[in-house]
C-alpha cells in the first residue's frame, strides 16, 4: 500500500521539491491533500493536471473559485481548514512546509491525530519545539526532521545510545555574506541578500541563512529533537556544504553525513524513513570534491547565532519571542522597509523587551501570545526606522 501524504505548503519551495520527489515514486506515495496559503493559481494549475482529494487555501473566496472549477475536490480555507485537513483520517504522514509560526498549530494538530510529521517547518520546533516534542511522545507519533542539517544528525545517531553522544556539530554555509565585514553589511540589498552561494531556498529562510539566524534556529531545534544540552551541540562554518552535519561520541569517532546541496535527498529520506530508496539526484563524487574547509562559528561576526543559544537556554517562551522578531523583521526586509542590520537590531530588542514577559513553564497559549507579542513590538521599532 502507498503512503498516503498531506503536503502543507506545497506552492513553497520545499513544498516544490517534494512533489517532484513524491512524482518519482508513484508506487510508494500518494499525495492526497496539498495546502496552499495565498498561492490559489498554483493550486488550480496543480488540480487540473493531478489527483488530489483535498486542498486547503487562505482565503474562502479562493477555496469557492476552485471548488467551482474542481467539483470532486474537497476545499477548506483559513487556520479552520489547516486544522481539517490535517485532522483526516487514514493519513500516513503530513509533511509541514509551511513557513513561519503558522505551521505550528497544524503540526500539533497533526500529532493529537496519530499522524507522524515531517517537519519541514521550523518556526513550530523554534518557537513551541518541548511541546510538539512532549505531545509527539503522549501520541506516539514520530517526528521526522527534514532540514538537512537534522537529517544528518538523525541519520548519524540512528543505532546508538543517546548517553554515548559527545556532542552535535551543525555546520553551516556562512550564508550570502560570510566574508564581508559588519561594515560591508549596512549597504547589502535584498537582491544581494538572496543569492545564497550553494542552496536554493525560499526568500525568508535565504535571508535567516544571511543574517546566520537560520543556524541559530536549528541550534533550537536540535536541542529539542535529540534532547541534547546547549552545551553540547557546536555550529562550524564549512563553506562547501557537502559535511551536512556531524555527531561526536564519546569515543571521538565522529560520523557525517555528505552529499550534495540539493534539499530532495533530505525530503526523500523524510517520506521514505527509515528506507534509504534510488533517487534523481546527481551522486557527490568524492574524488572531484577536492578539499573540504572548516571554521569556528564566528559569535562576533554572527551575532544572531549566540542570541538564539542564549533565548534557548531561557527556554519557556523566550524562543518564541525571538522567533516572532525575526518572523516580523525579515518581512520588513524583504519589503524593503528596513536595513539588513536593523534585522538584528529587532532581534536584539525585542528579547530584551521580552524579559517582561518571559515564563520558563509556558503551555500553548502562552507561546501564542509570546509570538503576538513580539510581533507587535517588531513592528513598533520597524516603523521607528522606516
Amino acid at each position: 500500500m502507498r503512503k498516503r501524504i498531506i503536503l502543507l505548503g506545497a506552492s513553497g519551495c520545499i513544498g516544490n521539491k517534494t512533489i517532484d520527489v513524491i512524482k518519482q515514486h508513484e508506487d510508494l506515495y500518494e499525495l492526497i491533500g496539498i495546502t496552499v496559503g495565498k498561492n490559489w493559481q498554483f493550486a488550480d494549475e496543480y488540480l487540473s493536471n493531478n489527483s488530489v482529494r483535498y486542498c486547503c487555501c487562505q482565503f474562502e473566496n479562493d477555496a469557492e473559485r476552485l471548488t467551482r472549477k474542481h467539483p470532486n475536490v474537497v476545499f477548506y480555507h483559513g487556520d479552520e481548514g489547516l486544522q481539517q485537513i490535517t485532522s483526516i483520517e487514514g493519513v500516513d504522514l503530513v509533511f509541514n512546509a509551511i513557513q513561519g509560526f503558522a505551521g505550528l498549530m497544524p503540526t500539533i494538530n497533526a500529532i493529537r491525530h496519530h499522524t507522524d510529521v515531517a517537519v519541514a517547518n521550523k518556526e513550530s520546533l523554534v518557537a513551541a519545539g518541548d511541546l510538539v516534542v512532549k505531545e509527539a511522545k503522549e501520541y506516539n507519533v514520530n517526528l521526522i526532521p527534514v532540514d538537512s542539517e537534522h537529517s544528518a544528525i538523525f541519520q548519524t545517531i540512528n543505532g546508538y545510545q543517546h548517553e554515548d553522544i559527545k556532542k552535535l556539530i551543525i555546520t553551516a554555509s556562512g550564508g550570502a555574506f560570510k566574508n564581508k565585514s559588519r561594515e560591508e553589511l549596512k549597504q547589502v540589498t535584498k537582491a544581494d541578500a538572496l543569492k545564497h552561494p550553494r542552496w536554493q531556498m525560499g526568500e525568508k529562510i535565504t535571508i535567516d541563512s544571511a543574517t546566520m539566524m537560520n543556524k541559530g534556529f536549528e541550534v533550537i531545534e536540535a536541542h529539542v529533537l535529540f534532547d541534547m544540552p546547549y552545551s553540547k551541540i557546536e555550529t562550524i562554518l564549512h563553506p562547501e556544504s557537502t559535511v551536512h552535519s556531524m555527531t561526536e561520541f564519546n569515543d571521538h569517532a565522529i560520523l557525517a553525513q555528505l552529499g550534495v546541496a540539493d534539499m530532495r535527498v533530505a525530503i526523500q529520506y523524510a517520506l521514505s524513513y527509515p528506507r534509504k530508496i534510488d533517487n534523481s539526484t546527481e551522486s557527490l563524487n568524492l574524488c572531484k570534491l577536492g578539499s573540504l574547509h572548516f571554521y569556528e562559528m564566528d559569535h562576533e561576526r554572527f551575532p544572531l547565532v549566540k542570541l538564539a543559544y542564549q533565548a534557548g537556554e531561557m527556554g519557556g517562551n523566550m524562543p518564541a519571542i525571538l522567533n516572532g522578531a525575526n518572523e516580523t523583521a525579515v518581512d520588513a526586509f524583504l519589503e524593503e522597509k528596513c536595513s539588513f542590520l536593523d534585522i538584528e537590531r529587532i532581534n536584539f530588542k525585542v528579547v530584551e523587551l521580552g524579559k517582561e514577559i518571559y515564563k520558563k513553564d509556558s503551555d500553548l497559549d502562552d507561546i501564542v501570545y509570546a509570538n503576538d507579542w513580539a510581533t507587535s513590538k517588531a513592528m513598533e521599532l520597524i516603523k521607528e526606522v522606516h
